[in-house]
């Protein structure tokens, strides 16, 4: 029998009625919040329905509640970092062997009947009573080594760095695929109302941009907040000295209405939902988020573990500490780009450079954790979109390499002093224990109590997941990382 909307509109379906009736649910999420502070606008809506970003029970138990990705724009090379080569010592400025590399690297910018091998110019030592093989570029980070899991055996399929950086930060060469952390809100939700549950910090530059933390086909509320190091970390995030917050109260419920009737025409847009969602979040900031940013009242020793008066560790540093105090303050995920790991010419020397600037911060933030009680409960993840090759670019450069690369995992759980996979005698390609960056994800994702095949989102006639459709062929490996 049809029946009439709100708005007059003859509805003559089940489908079409359901349909108009779900127009409201951004509202109601925005009254859920509101609720909880006794405002009166609260009662203009009804309650029943949830805030999408509230914190949701995980598919199993967890064994990390928040993660912390340090991301190496460019692509650290493996041979210099996290996997010792020997043999590229014996070979170094030979000719490859004619079945070198299995005709990958004439994918690659290298004429392989050319190339010559270069050995790395940096020293490996065993590390702590577990003995993993670190090299110098990373002295700080290495004397953690015991609460470190290398995995040595990381690969993809593409040596560009646009497919590349998509597939770690998303899980897909394409673009337009949800980000990792857009996965981990949509299943895990939020712990903070007064911050966003998802944060992202340069040092620099993206090379990706919006797409490298956007939702993709998700709802708009799970995308990123890229937040700045240089100046205001919020901007505008000030009101004007000349409103009252209880005047500003009543202009955000107005708007608040306004928008409510402006998404009853829309249907499905979930961009205005997470506007709406936005406009309450900013309100809520004003109170937390100079707080936060309070740098300046950490202790001198807190100072100094993160290098924060250092000309060249200050700006990573000061991520780092913001990405320990804002876990701490329950922000679901935290990025961290460290750019300038593109090592095309003199790759020994721009890694050493790049290195000094965020060496020191990320030990910091390890040491830090522990000390505070938090790497437990927070999983550290530290990857570049690709590693590089065992041989000459250039002057004394190296290219791209996805067939073999490096990444390690600290804290959630982690049992460390751990290596896993391994590469070929050259550190070319993963060829034990190999672990696609899809794996990587699904064990990032079980730490965190979500089993990567049950969390989906259905869209353009499929389930999608973050490790891609169907029977992925995708596993974690987090077991191995939790037993002693």
């Amino acid at each position: 029998m049809p029946i009439l909307a709100s708005s007059g509109e003859l509805i003559r379906s089940r489908r079409q009625f359901l349909r108009k009736s779900a127009f409201g649910f951004g509202s109601l999420a925005l009254a859920h919040l509101l609720d909880r502070d006794g405002r009166a606008f609260a009662a203009e809506t009804a309650s029943s329905i949830q805030n999408p970003l509230r914190a949701k029970e995980p598919h199993s138990p967890a064994k990390a509640k928040s993660v912390i990705f340090i991301f190496l724009q460019g692509g650290l090379s493996q041979v210099d970092s996290f996997d010792p080569k020997p043999a590229l010592a014996q070979w170094d400025g030979k000719l490859l062997p004619a079945d070198f590399g299995d005709g990958k690297l004439l994918l690659a910018q290298i004429n392989a009947f050319e190339a010559r091998f270069m050995q790395t110019r940096r020293i490996f030592k065993k590390r702590g009573g577990s003995g993993i093989e670190i090299s110098d570029l990373f002295e700080h980070t290495a004397e953690l080594a015991d609460d470190l899991a290398v995995i040595r055996s990381c690969y993809h399929e593409s040596f560009i760095h646009g497919p590349a950086l998509s597939m770690l930060n998303t899980g897909s060469l394409r673009l337009g695929a949800p980000s990792l952390g857009a996965w981990t809100l949509y299943g895990l939700g939020s712990e903070s109302d007064s911050l966003p549950a998802y944060v992202v910090m340069t040092d620099n530059y993206l090379r990706s941009s919006k797409s490298l933390y956007g939702t993709g086909f998700l709802p708009a509320t799970y995308q990123g907040t890229l937040v700045s190091t240089s100046g205001p970390t919020f901007e505008n995030l000030d009101p004007p000295s000349q409103i009252s917050a209880e005047r500003q109260r009543s202009i955000l419920n107005q708007l608040n209405r306004w928008n409510r009737g402006h998404l009853e025409t829309r249907e499905d847009d979930s961009r205005l939902n997470a506007r709406m969602s936005n406009y309450e979040l900013a309100f809520r900031m004003q109170m937390a988020a100079p707080e936060l940013m309070e740098l300046a009242k950490e202790p001198a020793h807190i100072r100094e573990l993160y290098g924060l008066d250092g000309e060249q560790t200050g700006k990573f540093g000061g991520m780092c500490l913001l990405a320990r105090r804002m876990v701490e303050r329950g922000v679901r995920f935290v990025q961290l780009y460290s750019s300038g790991w593109d090592g095309h010419s003199e790759c020994d020397k721009s890694h050493r450079q790049v290195a000094a600037k965020m060496d020191q911060p990320v030990a910091g933030l390890l040491k830090d954790l522990k000390q505070q009680g938090l790497l437990d409960s927070t999983l550290v993840v530290c990857a570049g979109e690709f590693g590089r090759t065992p041989v000459m670019q250039g002057k004394d450069g190296r290219d791209h390499n996805p067939y073999g690369f490096s990444a390690w995992m600290a804290g959630g759980g982690i049992r460390g002093g751990k290596v896993v996979g391994a590469t070929d005698e050259f550190g070319f390609a993963a060829v034990e224990d190999k672990v696609h960056v899809n794996d990587l994800h699904a064990t990032i994702l079980e730490l965190l109590g979500l089993d990567h095949m049950k969390l989906t989102y259905f869209f353009e006639g499929l389930e999608r997941r973050a490790t891609g459709v169907g029977d992925s062929g995708h596993n974690s490996f987090a077991s191995r990382l939790i037993e002693g």
